[in-house]
């Protein structure tokens, strides 16, 4: 959006602008300082509400909930001022917020009373307090992602769960004597599933902290991606899976790769080591198998 312009990205992602400007204006509503216009009237919470307004054209849906956050946020608008005993400024901003639509008036009258007293605490504005407004806007952009995931890795996953899950669940079932190689095949895609499984796992885990590259989470990670990427290329290079990982003997650089690994991330972090070694289409089982072949 930065660099090609509003205009030139897609609706969706549109949306996704739109929500964080709205999200750090909200964050720092109560800031009356802090400018976001060049208007030096306009508060945070107020160019929130702009944000707010483009978000209500973007949907028709969800009417109940855009209704309660736009009053929240007319509501906050001019508790925030009353706080900081702005009370001129407060009946300066709620002539901008409302117009004369019929619909706006019982708040209006209701708000420009409240200014009339200078009294910050009343009942209304402890109702529809800034902590209730914190809340329906989490509700809101809590249901955005859930209709709008944009993870491509989850997206995948789920679509390689439904297929390759279905697929090996059927040879499970088949009645038929299963001989050795399509044993070696189911096992193989129930791997898979299960990597799926622990790969969508651990993308939640990844939203829940910031994982840095020491944790293991992060390097389970990894090792889901890339066994997902091996066996992808297995298929599409047109190797039988049934036979198994066509066997590739181990080059010199190879070998020198993985002594170079071990020295530097030990013997047994062999997803550290595959991972920044430079090897020809290996997991990190058969660097384990390797390692153990040049031990002895």
């Amino acid at each position: 959006a930065l660099i090609n312009g509003l205009s030139q990205i897609p609706p969706h992602q549109k949306k996704t602008v739109y929500i964080c400007q709205l999200l750090i204006r909200i964050s720092q509503g109560k800031s009356l300082g802090l400018q976001f216009e060049k208007d030096q009237r306009i508060s945070p919470l107020e160019s929130a509400l702009s944000f707010w307004t483009l978000l209500e054209k973007e949907e028709i849906k969800l009417e109940k909930l855009h209704e309660d956050i736009r009053r929240l946020i007319q509501i906050q608008i001019v508790a925030v001022h009353m706080e900081n005993r702005y009370f001129k400024e407060a009946a300066e901003v709620l002539e901008r917020l409302f117009t004369d639509s019929e619909s706006d008036k019982p708040l209006r009258v209701k708000l420009a009373t409240i200014i009339k007293t200078k009294d910050p605490y009343v009942p209304l504005l402890q109702n529809f307090s800034y902590s209730i407004l914190i809340s329906k806007i989490k509700s809101y952009v809590e249901l955005f992602m859930k209709e709008n995931e944009t993870n491509f890795l989850t997206q995948e996953a789920t679509k390689q769960v439904a297929s390759k899950g279905l697929e090996a669940t059927a040879w499970q079932n088949r009645p038929l004597e299963v001989n050795e190689n399509e044993k070696s095949y189911l096992e193989t895609k129930q791997r898979f599933v299960l990597s799926i499984i622990l790969l969508r796992d651990v993308l939640g885990q990844m939203q829940k902290s910031c994982l840095d590259v020491d944790s293991s989470f992060f390097w389970m990670y990894i090792n889901c991606l890339l066994d997902l990427n091996n066996l992808q290329n297995v298929e599409e290079n047109g190797v039988s899976l049934p036979c198994g990982r066509k066997r590739q003997r181990w080059t010199y650089q190879e070998d020198l790769e993985l002594k170079s690994g071990v020295r530097e991330f030990g013997a047994g972090n062999w997803t550290k080591i595959l991972v920044h070694g430079n090897f020809n289409n290996r997991t990190s089982v058969m660097l384990k198998d390797r390692w153990r072949t040049l031990s002895r």
